[in-house]
């Protein structure tokens, strides 16, 4: 019996706890995030509402720097949706391929920069990184390309 009675009562404190509706600050209202996917296919007019990430350019070479070198590139882009641009998160392929990013939304028609900085320690020969970003927009993902060649650390 006193079994039964600690199961039950871990069990009613686990549901108090997982009912409260409550979002973590960093994420965006539910409103601002519209699925078009449904269980009978893609509803058209939610679709053509999503925001788009469109990209000046996706990749950018820098060319030949040097061993310890750190460069940056800011990869332009425009939400030419009918919605907010929401960039959840960006991620280097690397612990030296580092974005920043815009982290409020971006409005219909506004212009923003992806700037992704690339250190070159540690590193030799040709090289290429990703940088990938998960957005609210149809296609949810975005890669951006960089590539350089390394010269050897006093040459």
């Amino acid at each position: 019996m006193k079994r039964l009675l600690i199961i039950s009562l871990v069990a009613l404190a686990a549901c108090n706890n997982s009912n409260k509706n409550t979002a973590p600050a960093s994420q965006f209202p539910v409103s601002m995030v519209n699925n078009p996917n449904t269980a009978s296919g893609v509803d058209t007019v939610a679709a053509a509402r999503k925001p788009t990430m469109d990209f000046t350019d996706t990749l950018h070479d820098f060319g030949m720097i040097h061993e310890k070198e750190v460069v940056e590139y800011d990869f332009s882009f425009v939400n030419n949706g009918k919605t907010p641009l929401l960039i959840n998160s960006a991620v280097g392929s690397c612990g030296c391929t580092v974005p920043s990013y815009p982290h409020d939304p971006v409005p219909p028609g506004q212009k923003a920069v992806m700037k992704v900085t690339f250190n070159s320690a540690g590193k030799k020969g040709h090289q290429e990184k990703t940088v990938t970003i998960h957005t609210n927009t149809i296609r949810g993902i975005q890669m951006l390309f960089i590539k350089a060649d390394i010269a050897p650390e006093g040459k």
